[in-house]
């Protein structure tokens, strides 16, 4: 019988990338006790990358996407993480969400909603996590979102 997040993943056709490898001097996630911290995943899926400055060159509903592709992603190292095992996963704790904005852009909300919407439609109540919306002048790549993720592991 496949797993409860396993089997909800299948259940929404939702099928996790492949967990992104650094880029720079640092690592893909470091984990402390039973906490796993998730350094920020990007708006990128396989060769596409969401990018551009929110409520200049994207709209909300492209950066809610850009932000849900940052959730696949970190899933994919949560899962790594996990030695393949999402069932370890205990909940989210805490999701960090920035956006590439335009200067006068404000409505934050919304867009990190991608990323929240996920964790909890995957995840359950387990999902419901605390959460940080921050407007950015630049993202690495331009890229439209970046989250950063602290979870909890059995």
């Amino acid at each position: 019988m496949p797993s409860t997040i396993t089997s909800r993943l299948q259940e929404l056709k939702i099928e996790l990338p492949e967990a992104a490898s650094p880029v720079a001097n640092y690592v893909s996630y470091a984990i402390s006790g039973n906490l796993v911290f998730i350094s920020g995943q990007i708006s990128k899926l396989g060769d596409k990358l969401i990018s551009g400055k929110v409520g200049r060159d994207i709209s909300v509903e492209e950066a809610q996407a850009a932000a849900r592709i940052c959730g696949l992603n970190l899933l994919a190292q949560i899962k790594k993480a996990c030695d393949g095992d999402l069932e370890r996963v205990k909940r989210c704790v805490k999701l960090t969400v920035f956006i590439n904005t335009a200067e006068d852009f404000t409505n934050l909300p919304p867009i990190a909603n991608g990323v929240s919407d996920l964790m909890v439609e995957i995840l359950g109540d387990a999902g419901r996590h605390a959460r940080s919306t921050i407007g950015m002048a630049s993202l690495p790549a331009n890229c439209a979102v970046e989250v950063e993720a602290i979870f909890e592991i059995e």
